[in-house]
């Protein structure tokens, strides 16, 4: 991975930021609120979203193609990967499954973690019944392992800024095991904060995404520019 990663400069129409694209793959910067894939809510999706704006953008006659990659869960923000053609999904798929994509979060939390940095190990198990996991620290079954390497990166006011990078990727992963050390993110009432955001987000947020390009073998390096409405991410960016 030693070659110059590739980017483009983010564009916005219609509120879609979209921060690179190529002939086979898109990256936006997901808002709060939007779901990534349809879900029982019928709510319009950010895939139906991006294959809109291909179509009007491009005056496609016919259907778009857009393989979804992966998700983050609604009120979170940043970097979402789609793919443009039926040839980079599967490869993409690959990279996610083998763990080749690296994904850098941001968190803000109220109080501060334990250690400046460290590696948090648990097992999650998720009750479908309320949508919700809970974190062990020791192996149970029907458990998953989930792991996360997380630093301390700024000292706001009130808060504090932490840097988050996923070995695994279980359900609600970095929301659970924060809380677990007693980090709840900032509006995440489901896991401990005492009161939600506004907006019905919360601070957690896809900051940063590197991966090997499945067709051109790139370096693609995408940085996720935070809610600029919002004056806490504003504070953690300067």
């Amino acid at each position: 991975m030693s070659n110059p990663s590739k980017k483009s400069n983010p564009s916005s129409k219609d509120n879609l930021q979209v921060l690179y694209e190529d002939n086979h793959v898109i990256i936006v910067n997901k808002r709060a609120g939007d779901i990534v894939q349809g879900d029982k809510t019928g709510d319009k999706p950010l895939s139906d979203v991006v294959k809109s704006y291909i179509k009007e953008r491009d005056d496609k006659p016919g259907n778009v193609y857009l393989g979804v990659v992966h998700r983050l869960d609604r009120p979170t923000t940043g970097v979402v990967l789609f793919s443009k053609t039926s040839k980079a999904l599967p490869r993409l798929n690959k990279l996610f499954a083998e763990k080749d994509a690296k994904k850098t979060y941001w968190a803000v939390v109220k109080n501060a973690p334990p250690k400046i940095s460290d590696t948090l190990i648990n097992w999650l198990k998720k009750n479908p019944k309320n949508n919700k996991s809970t974190a062990y620290s020791r192996e149970i079954r029907d458990g998953k392992k989930a792991i996360l390497h997380y630093s301390l990166l700024k000292q706001l006011d009130n808060y504090y800024l932490i840097e988050i990078e996923l070995e695994t990727g279980r359900h609600h992963q970095i929301r659970v095991q924060l809380a677990n050390i007693g980090c709840p993110i900032k509006g995440d009432l489901k896991y401990g904060f005492d009161r939600s955001n506004h907006d019905a987000s919360i601070h957690l947020h896809a900051r940063e995404l590197r991966f090997i390009h499945p067709v051109s073998n790139e370096l693609i390096h995408v940085v996720a520019p935070v809610p600029s409405s919002d004056a806490i991410w504003t504070a953690c960016d300067t």
